[in-house]
């Protein structure tokens, strides 16, 4: 699609928002993108969006975007997080990182810069992406000051407009954690792990005042209805360990980002929340099932869940297990967590590793969920181990290169990549081949 051409003759309008044209009954080029993607009726795209149970991160500056669609009609969506730190990272570090997320399937990808020239990270990973970006506008606003003391509202304002022109499609926003929260966070063993949500503890504190992104929610809304900026509300206070998870805090402030949901609806803004965090195998149904009652359905886009604390090393896999339980549960979007969870600044080889866990995760959920197609691709793998088409496999696989190599490195010279065997079973106890050689003898 054209997006320049597509925007240019929208743009007259004041709201730019989805939202806004779905619910005036068009089914914008976007939209028809996202139902051609998905093998579904255009029309129900444009329903789902203008009930809100659907978004399309598309900023109208962000012309090199393929649009995609997150909801829980869809198939479920992975998004990688990059960026670099204050102590590490470069421009072109993280332009690797775009380029691996996107090679491997990242549907989303999320620019978490908080140091050096975070201006110009953000321009060329824009530049230079087709799948949609989001950012946590605060780290950049709180970055450009010297003290939290010196950030005032208008410049944390201004600098979510300065993103949106950027063309930012998505921005983590930390709306829904209240001053009155903050009493609750004292039962807990691991307090406010959010980033967002520890800057927006420490600007009330610091200010003696209500949180900016809360009282000034109609300046935002306004923003992003200008630039088609989707909104995801961040989790402030989601927990950060098992003994943490479902509690008070938590839920206090769900309760308010289903509030905010209701308001940027009211304006045409498209709208997700945010999710948490590590919850035990059993609390995540319900975590998934609360949030789309007290949020009246928008997009859930969770951070996991990580359903042990014990693994450090290995949080992509721990994550990985409480994601394809969200997503069965009705999760939209899973973010994914590298095995450098907890440790330190992923590198090209943890993203690549997070990334394959969390598509493995979402696509088993679409399968349970009876997506359209979601299937096909397992049947066209199986159909390919039963003829012993190598090439085939790997060509089908999540991860091509794993796949190779890993059967490669145990070849002989009697098991090569042509042969109707491998080194597991070898050719005598083979049950595929044996299987295969009664068909021929016996018929099927």
């Amino acid at each position: 699609m054209n997006r320049a051409e597509a925007i240019a003759r929208r743009k007259n309008s004041p709201n730019q928002s989805q939202m806004h044209f779905a619910r005036k009954g068009i089914i914008t080029e976007e939209m028809a993108h996202v139902a051609n993607d998905e093998s579904i009726d255009p029309a129900m795209v444009r329903d789902e969006v203008a009930a809100g149970r659907l978004v399309i991160p598309a900023n109208i500056h962000h012309l090199s975007l393929q649009p995609v669609g997150i909801g829980m009609a869809l198939r479920c969506k992975v998004n990688a997080n990059i960026g670099n730190s204050e102590l590490t990272g470069t421009i072109e570090t993280e332009l690797d990182k775009l380029r691996i997320s996107v090679r491997y399937g990242a549907d989303t990808v999320m620019d978490l810069s908080t140091g050096g020239d975070i201006d110009a990270i953000r321009e060329g990973i824009i530049a230079n992406s087709t799948v949609p970006i989001g950012t946590v506008p605060i780290y950049h606003a709180l970055e450009s000051v010297s003290s939290i003391r010196e950030l005032t509202v208008d410049k944390i304002l201004g600098m979510i407009e300065h993103q949106a022109k950027q063309g930012v499609d998505y921005m983590t926003l930390h709306c829904g954690l209240l001053r009155e929260h903050l009493p609750l966070v004292r039962r807990r063993l691991t307090g406010i792990v959010s980033r967002g949500g520890a800057i927006m503890a420490q600007w009330m504190l610091e200010h003696d005042a209500q949180n900016p992104l809360y009282t000034h929610w109609s300046d935002i809304l306004e923003i992003c209805a200008r630039y088609d900026v989707t909104i995801s509300a961040g989790d402030g206070l989601r927990p950060g360990s098992q003994h943490d998870a479902s509690d008070e805090a938590q839920f206090a402030e769900l309760t308010v980002l289903g509030q905010l949901a209701d308001r940027a609806w009211d304006k045409d803004v498209q709208i997700m929340i945010e999710g948490p965090g590590h919850v035990p195998f059993d609390q995540i149904e319900m975590n998934v099932k609360r949030q789309i009652q007290a949020c009246k359905g928008a997009p859930f886009y969770v951070l996991g869940p990580i359903v042990t604390d014990v693994a450090p090393g290995y949080d992509h896999i721990t994550s990985a297990i409480g994601a394809t339980a969200a997503a069965y549960a009705g999760a939209a979007m899973i973010c994914y967590v590298t095995p450098k969870e907890h440790l330190g600044l992923p590198n090209l080889e943890d993203v690549r590793q997070g990334l394959v866990a969390h598509k493995i995760a979402a696509h088993a959920a679409d399968i349970a969920r009876h997506r359209p197609g979601a299937r096909t691709r397992d049947d066209e793998m199986s159909k390919a181990r039963y003829a012993f088409d190598w090439e085939r496999q790997f060509e089908l696989a999540l991860d091509p290169e794993t796949a190779r190599s890993y059967h490669l490195e145990t070849k002989s010279e009697d098991c090569y990549i042509s042969e109707d065997f491998c080194s597991m079973c070898g050719p005598r106890f083979c049950s595929m081949r044996l299987n295969r050689m009664l068909e021929e003898r016996y018929g099927s």
